[in-house]
């Protein structure tokens, strides 16, 4: 069994995601081979919440071209995670969205 600190790599921070903080919805980058039910997990046990809903998304490496030779940058899967209204907000963010 996979660990969640494994799973979870980082935190994605931009204006979208702070805005969905007060939301309860925060986004992750996760292995590009985990499933929902593994992110769902993760997430749980790491911060001691609960999770509603987990929505993953893949994103492509942009081509990039240095002279004649092009090249990949890495694919990236991200999941975007809404807690349950009952659940406490994720405290590792609380100073970060100020």
């Amino acid at each position: 069994m996979k660990n969640g600190h494994d799973i979870i790599l980082r935190p994605v921070l931009t204006e979208k995601s702070y805005q969905d903080m007060a939301d309860k919805k925060y986004v992750f980058q996760v292995r590009t081979d985990a499933t929902r039910t593994e992110v769902k997990e993760a997430v749980e046990s790491v911060f001691g919440v609960e999770v509603k809903k987990v929505n993953i998304l893949k994103q492509l490496g942009k081509v990039k071209r240095q002279g004649m030779t092009s090249g990949r940058r890495p694919t990236v899967k991200k999941a975007y995670v809404t807690l349950t209204e009952e659940s406490k907000a994720i405290e590792f963010f609380e100073g970060m969205a100020q």
